[in-house]
């Protein structure tokens, strides 16, 4: 991925080195050397060959051009690096290597751990997100700003209301992603077609026992065509990056000139524009808008890799694709999302001047209710229709309107009407969902960090 000039001043993930090629190399020799291991446990293959092989998988024994130049000339991803393995080990031990495995075997167990050193990095940054969130709810509690539907003005409410919304939804991105690690994280050591016809009589608890050295669970049915599981977790990083696209269209309309009320971090000496220096553009928001498009974009390519022939074919190559693009740009994407919600700049004087724009009639709801205690709700809603309408319409104060009104005033005074359209009286539980949820925010960031530091 090409780099974004917001990048200089935005953290770098980790996720891109993770997912560089020798990392994956060094993963898929872990596969290796794990293999080698539990068949000499098994008795399949010579405990002398298993060390030999064991102790040359680390990528720095290795000639890294001979493989790459073996790649080129075999089109093949792993031979080339099962070769120079055998050459490292020698003779007599070389001729065990990669024993009843397939290539499949080992390059998608040994993504698995990358993914899972990814996923990890994930969870971090929503841990961080989470904290920060946490913080701003409270900030926000009884920060009063006009809630809309629709894009009108609706009923008030606070901006930890408003916070409070994202941590749900990221709350429970954090579990799908948690109750996945068991369907995600398994190792596939199945042989040529998933029937262990070459891994010998006890070949199911030969892998068993490489998932357990791993760190992994064991297939249940180690077939190559299935990768539902790795669909289900780029399904998954979609839905989150639908939540950090929702959260970043939020404060870039918030921060929007007619509006004011939010504003992401800008830091002294940003430049806006070539032209207009007054600029204080939305930059990292935009960024995220852009990803995470990307990032939905990919679940239907992950889903459409589901569609595996017979018993093997391109797929799982494709799944891994989608997933190492998705990943990437879901690092990207929370790194920039911590830095916007950790340093927002709240305007709370602006939050109520825009209440005020209708005049008082964000608080139509709290006269209707309480008007319709004596005339029904229905009457009093038509009531109260008409004279927002009458206040729209002809531009008149809508409290006088009402005070005007002999169907009103005979059963609530100006100063009941005032008091009524205060929009700091009709909030609701919204302070209240704002401190829970910041509770909740803590709980997972508390849950993540235990989690990293137990793995």
């Amino acid at each position: 991925m090409g780099e974004r000039f917001t990048s200089s001043r935005v953290p770098d993930s980790g996720i891109d080195a993770l997912l560089r090629t020798e990392e994956r190399w060094q993963s898929w020799l872990e596969i290796e050397a794990a293999l080698a291991l539990t068949q000499a446990d098994f008795g399949i293959i010579p405990r002398d060959a298993a060390e030999a092989i064991s102790s040359a998988c680390r990528i720095d024994h290795l000639g890294l051009n001979r493989i790459r130049d073996g790649i080129a000339r075999t089109s093949h991803p792993l031979m080339p690096l099962i070769v120079e393995l055998s050459r490292i080990v020698g003779r007599p031990h070389g001729g065990w290597v990669h024993w009843g495995a397939t290539t499949q075997n080992i390059t998608q167990t040994g993504d698995v751990l990358v993914l899972r050193k990814v996923h990890r990095v994930i969870l971090a940054l929503l841990g961080r997100i989470m904290t920060a969130l946490a913080d701003l709810a409270e900030r926000g509690a009884d920060m009063v700003m006009a809630g809309r539907t629709h894009g009108q003005h609706a009923v008030p409410i606070t901006l930890g209301f408003k916070i409070a919304n994202w941590i749900d939804e990221m709350a429970r991105h954090i579990t799908r992603m948690r109750q996945a690690e068991p369907r995600v994280f398994v190792a596939l050591i199945g042989g040529a077609a998933g029937t262990f016809a070459s891994l010998g009589d006890r070949a199911p608890e030969v892998q068993a026992t490489i998932a357990k050295r791993l760190g992994l669970s064991p297939m249940p049915v180690p077939a190559r065509s299935i990768v539902d599981h790795f669909a289900e977790y780029v399904c998954v990083l979609g839905l989150l990056g639908a939540t950090c696209g929702k959260i970043g269209r939020e404060i870039y309309t918030l921060m929007k000139t007619e509006y004011g009320e939010l504003e992401e971090p800008v830091p002294s000496g940003t430049v806006g524009s070539s032209t207009m220096p007054h600029k204080r553009n939305p930059q990292l928001c935009q960024d995220i808008l852009g990803m995470s498009a990307e990032i939905r974009a990919l679940v239907p390519l992950a889903l459409e890799a589901v569609q595996s022939e017979h018993e093997a074919d391109h797929c799982p190559g494709t799944v891994f694709e989608a997933i190492s693009r998705a990943s990437l740009l879901t690092g990207d994407v929370l790194e920039r999302i911590h830095l916007i919600v950790a340093g927002l700049r709240l305007n709370p004087e602006r939050m109520r001047s825009n209440l005020d724009l209708s005049g008082g009639m964000i608080s139509s709801e709290a006269i209707m209710l309480e008007l319709g205690k004596t005339i029904g709700r229905q009457e009093a809603h038509d009531v109260v229709y008409e004279a927002a309408q009458a206040a729209a319409f002809y531009g008149k104060s809508f409290a006088e309107l009402l005070e005007s009104d002999p169907r009103v005033n005979a059963h609530l005074s100006r100063s009941a009407i005032d008091s009524l359209l205060d929009p700091t009286s009709h909030t609701g539980f919204s302070a209240r969902i704002a401190r829970e949820q910041a509770e909740v925010a803590r709980r997972f960031a508390e849950e993540i960090r235990l989690h990293i530091e137990g793995a």
